[in-house]
C-alpha cells in the first residue's frame, strides 16, 4: 500500500471542509486559497480546486464576484453563503466526531465522552413515585433542648451566637 496515495485521498476528503474554513473569515480567489492551503501543508493543485469551487458554487455554498486586478486579468473572488456557513457547521460537527473517535483509538486510556457531544442527551429517567423515607429511631435522647435553640439571625453580631451543640473533645 502506498502511503502517499492514502494521504492524498485523505486530503481530498477534507478539502471541501478546508475551503469553507478559509472563506468563513475572508473572501479569496483561487490562487490565494491554494497558497493558504499550502501554508497549512495541504498541497492542492489547481486541477483539484477549480472543479471543487464550481461544485460548491452550484450547490449554493459559495458565491463569487469579479474584481479588477492591478497585476493581470480580473480575479474571481469566492465568498461563503449563509447556506455554506450552515453546511460548514455540519462539517465541523462531523469533523469533531471523527477526531474524537480517532483520538479515542490513539489514546485508549482517555475516557469515552461520546454522550457529551450529542445535541440533546437523554436525561435520566424520573421515577413515577418517590419511595417513602425510612423510619428513623434514635438510640439515645437528643443532647439538645429545644428551648436552648436560637436562630443566629436574632443576634446583631454573629459572634454573639453560641452554638448549643456540645463540642467534641479535641
Amino acid at each position: 500500500m502506498n502511503i502517499d496515495n492514502l494521504k492524498s485521498q485523505m486530503r481530498k476528503g477534507m478539502l471541501e471542509f478546508c475551503v469553507l474554513l478559509l472563506l468563513r473569515k475572508d473572501d479569496a480567489y483561487a490562487s490565494e486559497m491554494i497558497a493558504r492551503l499550502k501554508d497549512a501543508h495541504l498541497i492542492v493543485m489547481e486541477g483539484t480546486l477549480y472543479p471543487l469551487l464550481t461544485r460548491l458554487k452550484n450547490d449554493g455554498l459559495l458565491s463569487y464576484r469579479w474584481e479588477e486586478s492591478l497585476q493581470g486579468p480580473p480575479r474571481k473572488y469566492y465568498s461563503i453563503t449563509p447556506t455554506g456557513i450552515e453546511f460548514l457547521g455540519q462539517l465541523q460537527n462531523s469533523w469533531d466526531d471523527i477526531a474524537r473517535s480517532v483520538n479515542h483509538l490513539l489514546n485508549p486510556a482517555t475516557p469515552d465522552i461520546t454522550a457529551s457531544h450529542l445535541p440533546n442527551p437523554t436525561p435520566p429517567p424520573v421515577p413515577d413515585t418517590i419511595p417513602p423515607a425510612p423510619d428513623i429511631t434514635l438510640d439515645s435522647p437528643s443532647p439538645l433542648d429545644p428551648k436552648d435553640l436560637k436562630d443566629p439571625k436574632d443576634f446583631k453580631d454573629p459572634k454573639d451566637f453560641k452554638d448549643p451543640t456540645p463540642s467534641s473533645p479535641k
